[in-house]
C-alpha cells in the first residue's frame, strides 16, 4: 500500500527535490503520529498510575523530537553546494542522526531513575479495559508507522529513515513489554511495573548508543558495501576496449553523494582523442547508472609490443604460481642507464602472511630464473575494503 503511494508522490516531484520532499513527508508523518502516541500513553499511564507506560509515552515524545530533527536534517541536506561546502550539505543528515541519538539516551536515563524510584516505592496499578485498548492501538499505530518508514527508506535510499523504521519496530517490542507487565500485575497483583520501566529504559539507552555509533561511523566515512563495489566492477567489465582497471577508491559526502576514482588501463597506441572519448563514456555511465561521480586516471599499456606482452604474461604466471591470489597492475618494461627494468604494483589480499620483503625476494628469484636479469621496481598494496582491483 505505502509503496504505491510513495512512488506516486515521488513521480510528481522534480528529480532534484524528490528525495527532500519524501524525507520531509516522512518527518511530518513521524512527528504527528509520535505525538499522538505520546498523548495516548500519557493518558493510559495517568489512568493506571504505571511508570512503565509513562516511560514508553516519553519515548514516543523523544521520537517526536527525532522526527522534528529529521525534518530539519532533510532541509539542510537539500541545500546546494556553495563556496564553503563544494560537495554539498548531505552529511547534515548524519549530524541529525547524532542529535537524535543524544535525545534518545537522555530520555532513557531520565526514566531509568523514575523506574528505580517505582521499584523502591511501588504503587498499585489501576489498569482499566481502556488502558489495554489504548496500548493495543498504540502497537498497531507503531507497526503502520514502521512499515511507512521502511518503504520510504527503500524508495529514497535513506539510512536515517531506515533507522527510524527499525526504531519503530523496537517500540512495538517495548510496548508489548508494557502490555504484558500491566496484564501480569492486574491478574497476579505482582508489582513489577517499576522493573518493566527499568528494562525499557535500558533498551532505550542501548538503542541510542547504537544509533550514535552508526552516526559517527557515517560522519567519519564508512567503507562501501560489497554490493556497491560489485556493481561498479560489473559495469567496468562491460568495456571490452579497455585493458583493465585497478585502484578503485570510493568515498561519499552523504547518502546520495558518492564519488570514486579509478585507474583505467588502455592500449598505448590509442590517440588522445579516442582515449578521451572512452573515459568520458565510462564516467557518464557511472553517473547515469550508479549515481557515482567517477574520475578516471589513464594508464597506457604497451599491449602491441610483443616482447613486453610476453614478459607481462610470464610475470602473471609467476605470481599465479605462488597461489596467494596476487594481482598486479601498472606494468612497465623500460631501459634506464643501460639497464632493463620491470616495474609493477602488486595487490596483496587479506590473509597473506608473507612480508613485502619476503614477497619481493620470491618474485625476484623467479623472474631472474625464468625471464632474465631485470632490475625490479615493485610497489606492494595491502588490499582493504576501500581499494579493489
Amino acid at each position: 500500500m505505502f509503496k504505491g503511494l510513495i512512488e506516486r508522490f515521488l513521480s510528481k516531484q522534480a528529480n532534484g527535490v524528490a528525495r527532500t520532499k519524501a524525507g520531509i513527508l516522512a518527518g511530518r508523518v513521524g512527528l504527528i503520529s509520535n505525538f499522538v502516541l505520546f498523548g495516548i500513553k500519557l493518558l493510559a499511564g495517568t489512568i493506571s498510575g504505571s511508570i512503565s507506560i509513562i516511560t514508553d509515552g516519553m519515548n514516543n515524545l523523544g521520537d517526536s523530537a527525532s522526527s522534528l530533527l529529521t525534518l530539519f536534517g532533510f532541509r539542510a541536506a537539500s541545500k546546494p553546494a556553495d563556496k564553503e561546502h563544494p560537495y554539498g550539505h548531505e552529511r547534515s543528515e548524519y549530524i541529525t542522526g547524532l542529535l537524535i541519538s543524544v535525545v534518545i539516551i537522555y530520555v532513557g536515563f531520565q526514566f531509568f531513575t523514575s523506574s528505580i524510584k517505582q521499584i523502591m516505592n511501588p504503587t498499585p496499578l489501576n489498569a482499566s479495559p481502556l488502558v489495554f485498548i489504548l496500548l493495543v492501538v498504540s502497537i498497531l499505530v507503531k507497526i503502520i508507522q514502521g512499515n511507512f518508514y521502511k518503504t520510504a527508506a527503500k524508495a529514497i535510499h535513506s539510512n536515517t529513515l531506515h533507522s527510524a523504521a527499525q526504531d519503530s519496530m523496537n517500540d512495538v517490542f517495548v510496548t508489548l513489554i508494557v502490555l504484558v507487565s500491566a496484564t501480569v500485575e492486574t491478574v497476579t497483583g505482582w508489582q513489577i511495573d517499576g522493573y518493566a520501566g527499568a528494562l525499557l529504559s535500558v533498551i532505550i539507552v542501548y538503542s541510542g548508543i547504537q544509533a550514535i555509533n552508526d552516526s559517527i561511523s557515517d560522519l567519519l566515512g564508512t567503507s562501501p558495501s560489497k554490493d556497491e563495489i560489485q556493481a561498479m566492477k560489473t559495469l567496468l567489465d562491460e568495456y571490452d576496449s579497455i585493458v583493465g582497471y585497478h585502484d578503485l577508491l570510493v568515498h561519499n559526502y552523504g547518502p546520495n553523494k558518492t564519488f570514486a576514482t579509478i585507474h583505467i588501463e588502455i592500449d598505448d597506441s590509442w590517440d588522445l582523442t579516442y582515449s578521451h572519448q572512452v573515459i568520458d563514456q565510462i564516467e557518464a555511465d557511472f553517473e547515469a547508472k550508479l549515481g557515482v561521480e567517477l574520475v578516471c586516471h589513464v594508464d597506457p599499456i604497451a599491449i602491441q609490443n610483443e616482447e613486453r606482452t610476453a614478459i607481462y604474461r610470464q610475470v602473471k604466471e609467476i605470481l599465479k604460481s605462488f597461489q596467494l591470489d596476487l594481482k598486479f597492475h601498472d606494468f612497465k618494461v623500460d631501459s634506464k642507464n643501460h639497464r632493463s627494468h620491470i616495474t609493477f604494483d602488486v595487490v596483496i589480499p587479506d590473509g597473506v602472511e608473507e612480508t613485502n620483503e619476503e614477497l619481493f625476494s620470491m618474485i625476484q628469484e623467479k623472474i631472474h630464473s625464468y625471464i632474465g636479469a631485470y632490475e625490479l621496481v615493485i610497489e606492494f598494496d595491502r588490499l582493504d575494503l576501500l581499494k579493489e582491483v
